[in-house]
């Protein structure tokens, strides 16, 4: 089971943190992610991070302001949300996949945890 956190409202520069809670054993092969959803648009790939490699990916919207990392006990996911912008508004769900089948498809993650809105006012 997994539970996201740490959404809220914020002005267009700002900074959150978002945390992804893990229950039960997460295995070092598992790939966790971030995904996000407006209203009226599909969702989309944010980042991802492979547990047993230095692996993290990024959408292409996020690069070089948005930071994956994970604690040590592989229980936590974060993501580290720095300059946002009004689009970043949207619905952020974190997910986890058993095996890597592939980082930025939805269909491919296993688990999901329920969203924490993300507001980023002008």
């Amino acid at each position: 089971q997994l539970q996201a956190s740490g959404g809220g409202l914020v002005q267009a520069g700002g900074s959150l943190r978002l945390s992804c809670a893990a229950s039960g054993r997460i295995f070092s092969s598992y790939v966790m992610a971030w995904f996000r959803q407006a209203p009226g648009k599909e969702r989309e790939f944010v980042a991802a991070i492979k547990w047993n490699s230095p692996t993290t990916v990024y959408g292409d919207s996020v690069k070089g302001r948005f930071t994956i990392s994970g604690d040590d006990a592989k229980t936590t996911v974060y993501l580290q949300m720095n300059r946002l912008k009004p689009e970043d508004t949207a619905v952020y769900s974190c997910a986890a996949q058993r095996v890597l089948r592939s980082y930025v498809l939805p269909v491919a993650y296993d688990y999901w945890g329920q969203g924490t809105q993300v507001t980023v006012s002008s």
